[in-house]
Parts: C-alpha cells; sequence; structure tokens
C-alpha cells in the first residue's frame, strides 16, 4: 500500500470514529494551556487537572503568575511529576511573558520556544490548539502510534515524526490529528498492551498486519 494511502485510510477512519478530539487538559485561554501544558510534561492530564483549578484561581494572568516565586507555585503543583523544576520554569515563564511580550503569549512556534520551560512539543501544543496554526506536536503517544500504525517509517525522534506527518497529512486536519494519535495511544494503542482487537484501525496497521518491508513513497 502507498503511504498517501494509508494516511487517507487512517484520516478517513479517524474522522468517522472520533470526530470531536480535542485536548482532555482544562483551561480557558492561551496562557492556562501553555502552564498546563508545561506541567503535563510525564504526568497524565489527570493529575494536572487536579491542581490547575487552584493555581489559576490564586494566578489568572501572566501578570500576577510574574510576581509569584518558585516557591509559591511548588505549593500548587507539588503532587505532579518533577514539580521544583516546572515550578521554576512557570515562574520564569512568566516573568518574561511579561517582560518581553506584553503578557501575550505568542502564537508563532520559535517565539514560544523562547519561553522556559518550551520546548518544541510544548510550543507545537500551544500554537495549534490555542491558536489553530497548521502544527503538530509529538508526544510519546504520537511518537508511538504513528510508527506503529506505520505512518512513520523507521522514525528515530519526534522530529522525524513531526516532518514525515506534516508532509502527509493535510494542514488543516494537523491540529485535530494530534488529538487523534494521542486519544487513540492513551486508550487503545497503549504502550505495553496494545488493544488490537478492539481498534478500528487494524485494517491499515503495520503492527497489527505484520506487513514488514517498506513502503511505496
Amino acid at each position: 500500500m502507498r503511504i498517501a494511502d494509508k494516511y487517507k485510510h487512517v484520516i478517513e477512519t479517524f474522522e468517522q470514529e472520533m470526530p470531536i478530539a480535542e485536548s482532555e487538559l482544562h483551561f480557558t485561554n492561551p496562557f492556562q494551556l501553555l502552564v498546563a501544558v508545561i506541567l503535563s510534561a510525564q504526568c497524565t492530564d489527570k493529575r494536572v487537572n487536579m491542581v490547575t483549578p487552584a493555581l489559576f484561581q490564586r494566578y489568572p494572568t501572566a501578570m500576577s503568575m510574574s510576581h509569584a516565586t518558585e516557591d509559591d507555585i511548588f505549593e500548587y503543583v507539588k503532587s505532579v511529576s518533577y514539580p521544583r523544576s516546572k515550578s521554576k520554569h512557570i515562574a520564569d515563564m512568566a516573568t518574561m511573558l511579561v517582560n518581553d511580550f506584553g503578557g501575550i503569549v505568542p502564537d508563532d512556534v520559535e517565539q514560544l520556544q523562547r519561553l522556559p520551560g518550551v520546548g518544541r512539543k510544548t510550543a507545537n501544543v500551544v500554537a495549534s490548539v490555542a491558536y489553530n496554526k497548521p502544527v503538530i506536536a509529538v508526544d510519546t503517544h504520537v511518537f508511538r502510534v504513528a510508527n506503529r500504525i506505520g505512518l512513520t517509517k523507521n522514525s528515530k525522534t519526534p522530529l522525524q515524526t513531526e516532518l514525515t506527518l506534516t508532509k502527509y497529512i493535510p494542514k488543516s486536519k494537523l491540529s485535530k490529528a494530534h488529538h487523534w494519535l494521542i486519544l487513540h495511544g492513551r486508550y487503545v494503542c497503549v504502550a505495553r498492551k496494545p488493544q488490537c482487537e478492539q481498534c478500528y484501525l487494524k485494517q491499515w496497521c503495520d503492527y497489527y498486519n505484520k506487513e514488514g518491508g517498506s513502503i511505496a513513497v
């Protein structure tokens, strides 16, 4: 099967089976999304959603959070993974956001990556989810699912996966495709024991069909 055909079938199936695909993080504006995504690194969205309501009630804007210390933020987020480093990142991020960006979260991936604690994945999430930019973030779920299905072949890094997905997925669907792949990876194509028999993509999946070899491009 040509890889373009595989993408076509997979996208059409996702559109039918998962017409609504959105972030499971709770937020009301780009700033809150940015903070939540920083907190979500190597942590579940469920856990992040447990700590952010109180954090955002106390510090609802970049300006208010820029006055918080690392220790202040730590008290709200200490139950997430790596709370100390994330607290520092968020405090420093809010300060830079106020000083360099007037408190407004930029919509440009490169500008977002200037902020402390913001790597390419986080920047892509914010750009796509908050601003509907045609970029796709690659986390562990996206990386695993794309490789298993065969949307990518022998991809070694998240960037390689991102570039391949961007090449074959229409720009208008990139943001939604991010959520399709994440949610599929969380609930069906799980890391240790993928639930292949329940998977509506198995007809097109290399892992399930054990096709092997390379796909024509």
